[in-house]
Parts: C-alpha cells; structure tokens; sequence
C-alpha cells in the first residue's frame, strides 16, 4: 500500500520528458501544400539520434525515389536530421520515408508527406518498405534476451560464491562458464546484427564491412566491444579465483573488490546504451539503471545457485548457507524496489501512460510477475528459517568452556551425541523434506525471474511514456507552423479497437476563409473504423472567437465538410470529439495554426 502510494504522488506530478527519441516536428509540415518547392527536409526530435547512410528516401509524384544529399544534423543540433532536395521539384505530392537511431540505441522510422503547388491527383501509395525486417528484429531480441539471462547468472552465481560462501561451489562452476560463454556469444551476435537492425535489413548483411566498421564506431557498438572486454577480464578473474583454492581468507577481501569492480563494468555496459542514457537526469539514471541490473544478477542469479547448492551440500553447510543468500537477497529487493521505482517514474510520465502506452501495460505485467516473485520469496523465506533453526538451537546448546585452575579435576566428559537417525518421511522439520521444500519453491522462483527477465528485454525496447507523451505536445502559441494534417489520439478507456486509436483531420488550405475539412478514424490496430459520430469545432481565445461547428457528416468511409470559414489568423484550438457508441465519447484538443 505505501508503495502504491508512493507511486501515486511521483507519477501524479511528473511532467513530460523525453527518454526516447520520438519525433517533434517536421519542415515542410506534414500534409502541408508548399508554394515553393522546399530546399531541404528537417525533422526535429525529442532527444539526439544517429544517422544513417539512409536515413531518407523521398518519393516524387511518380513514385520515382528522388535523388537527395547527404543526412546531417541541422544548425549542429543533434536532436535534429536534415537531407538536401533537388533544385527543382514537379508539382504534387512527395512521400519521405526517415529512420534515425535514438541516444538510447533504438532505432526510430516513419513517414509523411508535403506537396509542392497542389496535390497529386493519384493516391497510390508508395512502398516505403517494412520498418524492420522480422528475422533481424527477432534476432536481436533473442539475443538480447540471451545476454540478460547469462549475465544475471553470472553475477549472481560468482556473488552466491563469494558471499555465503559454501562449502563445495563446485556445483556452480559448469553454470558460471555456460552463463559466461553465453554472455560471449550472445554479444558477438549483438554487435554483427547491430548494423541491419539499425538499418532494418535482413541478418545476411551483419557481415558488410562498411558497415560493421561503422557499428564499431558509434556508441552502441563501443558499449558492446567494453562488454567483451569486461568478459575478457572476468574469465582471467574467474581463474585467478579457481587456482587460489587454498589461500581462501586471504582472497576473500580482494575476490569481492575485483568481482564487484567487473560486476559494475558489466552493467555499465547496459546502462550506458539504453534508456538510461538519454533524457532527463542522466547520471541519476544511469546510477540507479547499474544498481537495478547488480541487484537483479544478485538476487534472481543467486536463485539459480541457491538451487544448484540445495542438491549437493549437507544440511550443516546449508544452515549457514541459506540464512546467508536471505539477508543478501532481501537487500537486492530492497534496491530493485528503490531503483525501480525511479525507473518507472522516468519512463511513464504521468499515471495515464501505465493503461495508455505499451510501455506503461508492459511495465503493469512486470510489475504482476515480480509481485509473484515475491510472494514466492515469501514462502521460501520460511522454508529457510525452518532449516536454519536447528543450526541455531544448536549452536545454544553448546556449553561455554571455563578456564580452570593448575590441578583442578578434569571436567566431566561430556556424552557424546547419538549417532543421527535417517529422517521420517512423514517429520516436516526432518533436513531432507526441508531441503526439498526449499528446492521446489526456489525452482518456482526461478521460473518467474525468466519471465521477469523475459518482459524487461520487450520493455527496454518500448518507447516510453514519456517520450511519447512530448511528441504528441505541440509547440507553444504563436511558435506552431502552418499546418493541413493533424493526428488526433483518442481513448475512451474501453480497451477496445473502436475505443482507443486516433483521428487524422487534414484541413485545407488552413488559411483564412473558407477551408475542407476531412477526418479518417484509425483504431488500435491502425485499421480504419466506423464510429457513430465524430465533431469537430474550431475556437481562437485570443480573439475570443467560436466554436465554430465545422459541422462534419459521414461521407462514407471518412467524415467531411467543404465549406468551414475561419476569418483570423492564429493558432486556433480544434475540438475533436469522438463518439463510438451510445454513450462512450471522448473529446481532444489540438492546436493548429491559420496562415492569412
């Protein structure tokens, strides 16, 4: 309940940031009729990104690609793309296709379109090609899935290790070098896909040397090669610890400063390529993103080798053993929950986006597993204090030797124990049922923490709520750019394909005087739906003008009017209300300016 709380009053407050490149605007305007034939194409985004060798393919009237300069970064801003267009442009309309690469190393594609005169009298659509291409995407998630498990494993096993330190760990050495050869491999795949994932080109071309050399020049594949070098490290460290067997006490200290050293070093490979680098508070972000990733390789690795020791090591060993991985793994929680915390407040924005983004309804089904994760924590937590309350009676039980004078009498022997009894199968405190009821909730526990693991991969890959939320706000008054196309999204919280979606109102000429007005309704599948009703009314505060009812009828497919008349330039305010039944509607405001 307090975290719930909590989470009500930071995510109740926050303001729209960016934390993933989402795009601002675009110059010409999308859907805009320009007099003149423009000399460039500008996109401003919510954050820096990378550019490509094509990073725009602009389509004539004809659907003929047309020929264009080099991308660059307008006026030196990162945050912005630029490609130069010919001299001269026929009249009618032009299709530009871009796809940039955001800080947080996602890349990022769309498309709009700007016409010169007027509008191209066909509407043929012209193939942009697919945004990603779906063997290399699923690749690279596969990988990235793959990198995550064998790091987790790693951490937390090499930490189990060194921090309750059993007996026999040689039940994890097969699982430390599986987990690190995985890591190996799995970055490998991570750098030669980076370039055909960025491109959205099939695997066949990872081997492309241009563009590997180009892979391992950006910060993507810097963070990738340190990963490798960090691995590289850790194997040398991980022998060091195998051949000092028996020099044990005297390791321990400097074991734990190497290994956590490495640990950071790993993780920081993550934090510095993803969400965590781009947006607001930065060093923040990336402190609480490298204490997430260590607290989870701690506690969700540990699960593994807490399994892989619960098969092999004696009950005394395990009496030790057990209490230990507890204390360690309730303070993992305790940081995953902090930084978790912080993370989900970034990344959301505000406490709409957690049921209106697919970042914030995959944060939701994270959030139900690791509540199931902790439960099961839960349960095993009282398997472990049954096993280490023998240990501890025990331990009470045996008598303080006193000091005693030259020739005193020898103190009475003690009676030596009885030999132990094979455990009864039907004793619930007997070792074995205990150890096996550890086992098979920690079996449950591991299962949860893939899945846990699973939905984080899918999430880092997401555009945030945040950054989604800045895209959609426009410019402020008197700085917006003359526009005829508007997407307008909608969501009247029925969940459904006809409740949720957006309303794409083109407005022509948007001048002063009369002006068209036509609006296609998408859902959430970006099919095209029917609804019952759709209004649209323009006001302009400033002069204290509307609403002006434009008045809009079903036209059979799309809702449209001819003759709307706004008699001022300025940036007028336009209500959409969308009505899908009899009683669900929703109203949304969006700006748009009106050029004399």
């Amino acid at each position: 309940m307090l975290l719930g709380t909590v989470l009500v009053l930071l995510l109740g407050g926050a303001t729209p940031a960016s934390a993933h490149a989402a795009l601002r605007s675009t110059d010409p305007d999308d859907g805009s009729v320009a007099r003149q034939a423009p000399r460039h194409v500008t996109l401003t985004f919510t954050e820096s990104v990378g550019l490509l060798d094509d990073s725009f393919r602009v389509f004539g009237p004809d659907q003929r690609r047309v020929p264009t300069g080099e991308a660059v970064h307008a006026d030196d801003r990162s945050d912005t793309a630029r490609v130069a267009l010919p001299g001269k442009l026929a009249q009618g309309t032009y299709t530009v296709a871009w796809r940039v690469v955001s800080a947080d190393s996602h890349p990022v594609s769309g498309a709009f379109t700007f016409s010169v005169g007027k509008r191209s009298a066909t509407t043929a659509q012209v193939d942009t090609g697919p945004p990603e291409d779906p063997l290399t995407a699923g690749l690279h998630v596969a990988a990235r899935y793959l990198a995550y498990l064998a790091a987790a494993l790693l951490v937390g096993a090499v930490a189990f290790a060194l921090l309750c330190r059993p007996a026999n760990t040689s039940p994890l050495r097969r699982p430390v070098v599986a987990a690190w050869w995985t890591l190996l491999g799995s970055t490998a795949a991570l750098l030669l896909l980076r370039a055909p994932y960025e491109a959205g080109a099939g695997p066949a071309t990872a081997f492309d040397a241009d563009a590997l050399g180009r892979t391992l020049t950006g910060r993507p594949g810097l963070a990738l090669l340190a990963r490798l070098v960090v691995l590289l490290l850790t194997a040398a460290f991980l022998v060091w610890l195998s051949r000092r067997r028996d020099r044990r006490d005297r390791r321990e200290p400097v074991a734990l400063a190497v290994g956590t050293a490495l640990a950071v070093g790993l993780a920081l490979t993550w934090a510095a390529a993803e969400h965590a680098s781009a947006g607001i508070q930065v060093p923040l972000a990336m402190t609480s993103s490298v204490l997430h990733l260590l607290a989870t390789g701690v506690w969700l690795g540990g699960l593994v080798a807490l399994l892989l020791t619960l098969r092999r090591s004696s009950g005394e060993d395990l009496a030790e053993v057990v209490p230990r991985f507890s204390r360690i793994a309730f303070a993992s929680v305790t940081v995953l929950a902090v930084t978790g915390l912080y993370q989900s407040w970034r990344g959301l924005g505000s406490l709409s986006a957690l049921t209106g983004t697919s970042y914030g309804r995959l944060l939701l089904a994270k959030l139900v597993a690791v509540t199931a994760l902790l439960l099961m924590a839960g349960y095993s937590r009282r398997w472990t204090a049954r096993i280490a309350a023998p240990a501890a009676t025990a331990r009470a039980a045996v008598p303080a030797r006193v000091p005693q004078p030259v020739g005193a009498p020898a103190e009475p022997e003690q009676p030596e124990s009885p030999e132990p009894t094979p455990d009864d199968p039907d004793d619930p405190d007997a070792p074995d049922t205990l150890r096996r009821g550890l086992r098979r909730s920690v079996l449950v526990e591991v299962a949860v923490a893939a899945v846990v693991l699973l939905i984080t991969t899918v999430l880092t890959g997401t555009l945030p709520g945040r950054a989604q939320a800045e895209a959609a706000q426009q410019a402020p008054a008197g700085a917006l750019p003359p526009t005829t196309q508007a997407t307008v999204p909608f969501d009247t919280g029925l969940g459904s394909v006809t409740g949720r979606g957006k309303v794409q109102v083109t407005l022509d000429p948007a001048r002063v005087g009369e002006n068209g007005v036509q609006a296609v309704v998408y859902g959430a599948d970006t099919g095209l739906v029917v609804v019952p009703e759709i209004r649209i009314t323009f006001s302009l505060p400033s002069r204290k003008i509307g609403p002006i009812d434009a008045e809009v009828t079903d036209q059979g497919g799309y809702w449209g009017a001819n003759a709307v008349n706004l008699p001022l330039p300025g940036t007028w305010t336009m209500k959409t209300t969308v009505r899908v039944s009899e009683v669900d509607q929703v109203t949304v405001e969006k700006k748009v300016r009106i050029v004399p």
